[in-house]
């Protein structure tokens, strides 16, 4: 009898040791697969960025569209969100980088000159992309003035970001080189009404690429 419950036993010790193995493991496999998830990093496309803008002329507010050809990112990371990818992220767009895409070839050389020409600094613009929970904005730096835009985030896939703000050029003291620029472009910026008008208000939008590693 004795011996029967000491077989008993050593057949539950067994038991349940082989259960708390089994328990561990599955543990320690959760623990894995979580490290695993959290390791994951992001990281920007290299040079995916695009940037464009839509000024407007006359009163009617017709819409002039552009590009920046070139951005330049200064300290790109790899972060476990897109968010935090793009989070301090600086840069800055040559102003020579230009581009609107005009048949004429007159429009382009007319905005760097009689516009950006007539600013502080001609040659760039240049910011640092900030965020703040789910909100983000840029600071940018135009004509010796730094100013921030909010910005409005469209996720079209997990890897692909669009940013869309609004400038206000008053912001950047830009009034000067603004009117320098209506009055090279009077005619062209004249509408039905005989008014010729070019507006202070500049829509930009970013578009944003990111890589899983």
């Amino acid at each position: 009898m004795k011996k029967s419950i000491l077989v008993l036993s050593i057949a539950i010790a067994s038991l349940s040791y082989s259960c708390k193995e089994v328990k561990k493991d599955k543990i320690n496999d959760e623990v894995t697969t979580s490290s695993e998830m959290t390791s994951e990093k992001f990281s920007l496309v290299n040079d995916s960025t695009k940037v464009s803008f839509t000024a407007y002329k006359t009163t009617d507010k017709l819409p002039v569209g552009g590009t920046f050809k070139s951005i330049n990112i200064t300290n790109a990371k790899s972060a476990s969100t897109p968010l935090e990818v793009m989070k301090g992220l600086k840069f800055n767009i040559p102003i020579s980088s230009l581009f609107t895409n005009d048949p004429t070839g007159t429009r382009d050389p007319k905005i760097t000159e009689f516009f950006f020409g007539v600013m502080a600094n001609s040659d760039l613009i240049s910011g640092i992309f900030k965020v703040d929970g789910d909100k983000c904005s840029i600071d940018v730096t135009m004509n010796g003035e730094t100013a921030n835009i909010p910005l409005e985030t469209e996720i079209n896939s997990e890897n692909k970001y669009t940013f869309t703000g609004v400038m206000d050029l008053k912001q950047w003291k830009a009034t000067a080189a603004l009117a320098s620029l209506n009055k090279v472009c009077d005619v062209l910026h004249t509408g039905p009404d005989g008014v010729s008008k070019t507006w202070d208000e500049v829509a930009i939008k970013g578009e944003v690429s990111f890589k899983q590693n």
